[in-house]
């Protein structure tokens, strides 16, 4: 009768039910061979090249209006393009590794052997949702892993489709998608996965890190940060700028990557805004109204952006607002003209906070040592942008600063390299992927001794004596 009164233990969370069935999954068959690996990353080719249209149209929706191109771009052919590299290389990445044998250790030989980890969750943001949901994923999958992914909720429309298109196309056991808000994603990142991978804010990134530590997962964290841009004294300038409206308002400059302030040489500024105005009314000359122009993505990220230029203002800065023949702005669509903050200094909230958007702060510098100092004296960027043609100088900022990544005379370009790591560091995260980097990440690297049948090793057994000490003589010189 007692035992009738006992409450009933807690139902377990569907999301930890997923994981487990991933991960028994994962148990009986723990290195999938090269055919079944293929055979996924060929599904998951066919889900993007067969629905780019869906893909764009639900992104476009959940934006209220992003730029179908930039979106074609970004999250459609990178994203087969990482797919393809992946399944023209996965044999070799699967291959065991050798490695060198100590001489006293032969015939006996060493090799690495790649296995997958198990089951891995990827959490992707919003600002390019189809290429940061699945370019981590290709590389799991390639590794030979179970993958769950959260996407987020601010993007609810490609959110249900990447649901649905990848329910019609993997079992839940191999790939699976949880849709959800807030709580959901607190629990995602609570799960004991075999490794998580995080793509965001730095601050929520502190928390994913505390969530996760819990439970020992190994966690790559792609995070921010202010990535800055140093203009050279020997730069052209026109180049410069045309580079610079070209990527800062790509995606409306909602990319983690993008230029987020510039450090001119002093007696430069006023060429450069010329340049920039140049290069804003040639690429958009519509400004905010062209069919290029990307809406910020909420209202509380627009108002947030105002805020920074408003904070400048208010703090002596020179707003300068490059739009064309367009208006100036658009609170109804949440959309802004590239916005510049001339006199920028670093008491404005806009040198402190990743901006995030189409505003730029520009400084000037009386050297390229300053610029450095500049740089150095605060958190470590995701990325950093040189430019000019004093290779001396170049060598200088690439030796001095710490960065996730750098691009020397252009932007972001090093983001799109398969053949690269991309990670952060410090601040702006730590971990890397892309193609056999990403494989790595997602696997477990094994050494394995192999030992012949021929060995020594029988001589350094006890009892120790004259023998034994000879041996160590002869070590200790090898």
């Amino acid at each position: 009768m007692t035992e009738d009164l006992q409450p009933s233990p807690a139902p377990a969370h569907p999301l930890s039910i997923l994981l487990e069935r991933q991960r028994a999954a994962h148990l009986a068959d723990p290195s999938p061979s090269a055919t079944v690996r293929d055979d996924r990353l060929r599904r998951l080719l066919r889900l993007v090249t067969e629905n780019e249209q869906k893909v764009v149209s639900a992104i476009d929706a959940d934006f209220s209006g992003r730029s179908r191109h930039q979106t074609l771009m970004a999250d459609v052919v990178t994203v087969t393009g990482t797919i393809r590299h992946a399944r023209r290389h996965l044999a070799r990445w699967m291959r065991p590794v050798r490695v060198p044998t100590a001489p006293r250790y032969r015939p006996a030989y060493n090799r690495i052997v790649r296995q997958p980890l198990g089951v891995v969750g990827v959490v992707a943001p919003w600002n390019y949702p189809c290429n940061l949901s699945l370019c981590p994923a290709v590389g799991a999958i390639a590794a030979g892993n179970r993958v769950m992914i959260k996407p987020s909720e601010l993007i609810p429309r490609f959110s249900d489709l990447l649901g649905e298109l990848i329910a019609a196309a993997f079992e839940p056991e191999e790939v699976a998608v949880a849709i959800g808000g807030a709580d959901v994603g607190k629990a995602f990142v609570a799960l004991p996965f075999d490794h998580l991978l995080f793509t965001g804010s730095t601050e929520v990134g502190r928390l994913v890190a505390q969530a996760a530590a819990r439970n020992l997962v190994p966690v790559t964290l792609e995070l921010g940060g202010k990535s800055p841009v140093i203009v050279d004294r020997s730069a052209d300038i026109a180049k410069v700028a045309t580079k610079l409206v070209n990527t800062k308002l790509f995606n409306a400059g909602q990319t983690c990557i993008a230029p987020d302030y510039v450090i001119v040489s002093s007696g430069r500024e006023a060429a450069l805004v010329a340049a920039l105005r140049a290069a804003a009314g040639r690429l958009y000359p519509n400004g905010i109204d062209g069919p290029d122009a990307t809406s910020i993505i909420n209202d509380r990220h627009f108002r947030r952006l105002v805020g920074l230029v408003d904070d400048a203002r208010a703090k002596g800065a020179r707003i300068v607002e490059l739009c064309g023949t367009g208006p100036a702005a658009d609170t109804a669509r949440r959309r802004l003209p590239l916005t510049l903050i001339l006199g920028a200094t670093g008491d404005m909230l806009a040198m402190q906070e990743e901006i995030f958007g189409p505003v730029l702060p520009i400084m000037t510098c009386a050297s390229p040592e300053a610029a450095i100092a500049f740089v150095n004296a605060r958190p470590r960027p995701l990325s950093l942008y040189w430019f000019g043609k004093d290779k001396a100088a170049r060598d200088r900022v690439l030796s001095q600063t710490s960065s996730g990544g750098a691009t020397i005379n252009d932007c972001m370009w090093h983001f799109a390299q398969e053949d690269a790591p991309f990670g952060g560091v410090g601040a702006s995260g730590y971990g890397a992927y892309h193609g056999e980097h990403g494989f790595k990440t997602f696997s477990k690297e094994k050494p394995v001794f192999y030992q012949s049948s021929w060995s020594a090793t029988p001589l350094f057994n006890p009892p120790y004596g004259r023998l034994f000490n000879a041996l160590m003589s002869v070590m200790r010189r090898l």
